[in-house]
């Protein structure tokens, strides 16, 4: 059985999906929340559309940290 391109980014992607979806499900049981901005940075994260450096610039930017 051959998979292509496509399809295994298909299937990269609902991997990613579920792993997001379970990681804010785990911090929702302690009280917090997480918004689809913040699921949408994650899930470019992870696909490496933006590096590590450039996510913890849009967190810091989102919860108003200057240093």
């Amino acid at each position: 059985m051959l998979i292509c391109n496509s399809e295994m980014e298909t299937m990269k992607n609902k991997s990613y999906d579920k792993a997001i979806e379970n990681a804010v499900a785990s911090v929702e049981t302690e009280g917090c929340q997480i918004d689809e901005q913040s699921k949408e940075w994650c899930k470019k994260l992870l696909l490496n559309e933006i590096t590590m450096e450039e996510y913890i610039v849009l967190v810091k930017l989102k919860a108003g940290v200057t240093a």
